[in-house]
């Protein structure tokens, strides 16, 4: 009984020292819930255009191939290959000689036909009044008519010849019927060319030029009721190279819809007074159909689509989130058009939803914007 005191002694002790420090201890209060971390910004308002997008296929204006209407040959070239030329600018000369001789041939025959055309016509006259008088038989008269008809025949024809060796010898030089750019120079100087066949080089014209672009029929009514009521404005651009914006207008709509895609070809025609677009080129071309004035917008990745629709988490004053349904308008550059549902300045969130329901606090940070990642409406 002895060795069990000890023991007692130490287990009260021990009661009575927890017992003074839960007398003593004063509870802690609970630190406040915090809100689910979220990116918000802010909605705004603004000028937002309706754009459809497509990639296009830059088109030469014009494009001409150069050949010799006579089969000569090339002794003077007057232009470098890829040298920009104005209309008119002569291009290749041919071997001329062959062509002033038949010239000066057909001008020695007229000269020559004129004179029996005189002799011919006094002959007739002469024949006539001897005729008249009884003298000359009629046999007579009429071999003296038809000698003065011919003659005149033979004028005619041999200025008609004339004509002819004029144009020949024009065509012994070569001019650019466009203003353009060279190609490649394919019959070089000294070869003889055979007309029509020969291809001596091409000529495209790129100021204006063209972009060509299909996009889907869903879009035709709507580009052709605003196409006949205004000027509707094309930009276009390189891929990688969106410092350098072509601007243009839309001048043509096909006048059927490709029945294999399902879509409509289009045309903008562009100034390109600095050469920015190359025919065969791709380029990212964009037709505005319109704009919207005032238009309420939030960055595209704060609208959610859940299973009655469209939907965008609004932070409240209290910094509590509200399910607000709206209904969607147009994407522009990153940005959503919101119709109906949304006001200019309410809080909208942008990251972060997957954690939020009505009612959730959330701990708010402003999501950085880029400045440039909207480009104007004018532009």
């Amino acid at each position: 009984m002895r060795f069990l005191f000890p023991a007692a002694l130490a287990g009260a002790l021990l009661l009575s020292s927890c017992s003074r420090k839960s007398a003593n201890q004063t509870p802690e209060k609970s630190a406040p819930a915090a809100g689910v971390p979220v990116l918000v910004a802010k909605a705004a308002e603004q000028d937002v255009p309706v754009n459809i997008q497509a990639v296009g296929t830059v088109q030469a204006y014009s494009f001409v191939s150069i050949r010799s209407q006579i089969t000569d040959k090339i002794v003077k070239v007057h232009f470098s290959e890829g040298q920009e030329v104005k209309e008119g600018d002569l291009l290749f000369t041919l071997d001329q000689r062959p062509a002033k001789a038949a010239l000066n041939q057909a001008k020695a025959n007229l000269e020559r036909d004129k004179a029996q055309l005189v002799n011919n016509r006094l002959m007739f006259e002469r024949t006539s009044n001897l005729f008249a008088s009884k003298i000359a038989s009629q046999a007579d008269y009429d071999a003296a008519e038809a000698n003065y008809q011919s003659a005149q025949s033979t004028v005619l024809a041999d200025t008609a010849a004339i004509t002819n060796a004029e144009v020949n010898l024009d065509y012994t030089t070569i001019r650019s019927p466009i203003d353009g750019r060279t190609g490649d120079l394919i019959v070089k100087e000294g070869n003889v060319v055979k007309a029509p066949d020969d291809v001596l080089v091409t000529i495209t014209q790129t100021r204006p030029i063209y972009v060509a672009f299909a996009t889907p029929e869903q879009y035709l009514p709507a580009i052709r009721r605003r196409a006949a009521e205004t000027t509707l404005p094309v930009t276009t651009f390189a891929p990688g190279d969106t410092n350098h914006l072509a601007h243009g207008e839309l001048s043509f709509i096909d006048n059927s819809v490709d029945t294999n895609t399902g879509t409509i070809l289009l045309k903008g025609t562009f100034p390109n007074k600095d050469n920015i677009l190359w025919p065969g080129q791709f380029v990212q071309t964009t037709l505005t159909l319109s704009n919207l004035t005032a238009a309420t917008t939030v960055p595209s990745q704060a609208l959610q689509t859940g299973q009655d629709g469209e939907f965008i988490f609004v932070v409240k004053p209290d910094d509590t989130v509200e399910v607000r349904t709206v209904t969607a308008g147009v994407l522009y550059n990153g940005l959503q058009v919101i119709t109906s549902g949304l006001k200019p300045g309410e809080t909208v969130v942008t990251d972060g939803q997957v954690r939020l329901k009505a009612g959730v606090k959330v701990s708010a940070k402003e999501a950085e914007t880029n400045a440039n990642s909207v480009l104007d409406a004018s532009s």
